[in-house]
Parts: structure tokens; sequence; C-alpha cells
């Protein structure tokens, strides 16, 4: 369960905005990372449990994405920003699960919305590091907060600060505790077997 003890939160996580797209709408539960080229060490690390989505368009390719998502994917040009962001939801990474095997990685396919020359490319960069699948239970705002993009926003890394933090009050999780255990247990069940 989300904790909001304390009110609101800056802290965000960097992903393509067709990712964060599907983990609002409730068809994953699941991001595959190894990191952003300039995180600060040098294996991906999960320094925050709680966290904003923050949709980046850069680097968003359809050629890796399944069929169903590939459409959805606004191209643009390397190094462009927006003026404004919009930040829809927050989400609890409640599980970070490390996976190597290929044999695991392929039985999560139905799970997360990239194709396999993704996951093959992934598991090329940096080999002898495992992929992270993060596991996050989303909620979102009564209302997108639409805040202006900042200098500090920009760069190829996971996580970052928002100048000014977003309430955490009023939330709705997009799953409910049943449907989301139900998918924990499923994925847990295929990476720990």
């Amino acid at each position: 369960m989300l904790s909001t003890t304390t009110k609101t939160l800056s802290h965000a996580l960097k992903e393509w905005c067709v990712a964060v797209e599907a983990l609002e709408a409730g068809k994953t539960i699941m991001l595959l990372r190894k990191g952003g080229i300039r995180e600060e060490s040098k294996n991906f690390e999960v320094p925050y449990r709680q966290v904003w989505l923050y949709p980046t368009y850069e680097h968003q390719k359809p050629h890796l994405l399944k069929p169903e998502y590939a459409s959805g994917v606004t191209l643009v040009e390397s190094g462009w920003h927006p003026d404004t962001v919009r930040i829809g939801s927050c989400a609890e990474i409640t599980e970070v699960l490390s996976v190597s095997d290929s044999e695991k990685i392929e039985a999560l396919q139905p799970y997360h919305i990239w194709n396999e020359q993704m996951i093959s490319d992934r598991l090329k960069w940096k080999p002898r590091q495992p992929l992270s699948v993060l596991l996050l239970r989303v909620y979102l705002l009564p209302q997108p907060v639409i805040i202006p993009y900042n200098e500090a926003y920009k760069g190829c890394r996971s996580w970052l600060d928002l100048v000014e933090p977003i309430s955490l009050e009023n939330l709705t999780p997009v799953l409910s505790d049943h449907s989301y255990n139900q998918q924990i247990t499923t994925i847990d069940s295929l990476v720990n077997s």
C-alpha cells in the first residue's frame, strides 16, 4: 500500500511515455531496466520505492515494442523536450527482481510491452549485469498535473527530483488489490521457479 505519511512527493522515475500509458491503463505492472546511460552508479539501483511516473518521448522506438503498443509512440528528435510534462500517476515499486536466465526472461514476455528484439538488446548491453524487473503498483491522480519542463530533468537517467513536489492526496489504484496480487504471485513464480 502506498504510504501517504508525507503529503507530497518529488521523486520521479523517467520512462518511455508509451510505457507510462500502459502502466496507467493497467495493461502491465512491469518495467525492465538496466539503467540510464548517465546513472550515478555503474549498476542499476532503486533508490526510491515511491515515485511519480515521468513520461519521456526521447528514444522511444516503435520497432522495439509489441505491435499493440508501437502505434502509441510519438517520435521526436533527439535532444527534444516538451515545454510542459504531464504527471498523471504515482507508483509504489513493490518488488525488484534480478533476472539473467534467458528462459525466465522469455516466460515474462506476456507481462510487459517490449518485443523480443528489445529484450535481446537489453541483455547484450552490460551482459554481466542482470535485468532488473520492477513491479509497480500504480495510482492515478484525480487530475493530471502539468508541470513546466526544467533543465534538471534532461539526460539519459532513470531517477530525478521534480522541482516542485506533487500532492499524494486522493490517489486511486489502477488495479484492485486482488488483481495486483494475482499478477505479483504469477510473476514471482516465473522468476523464482
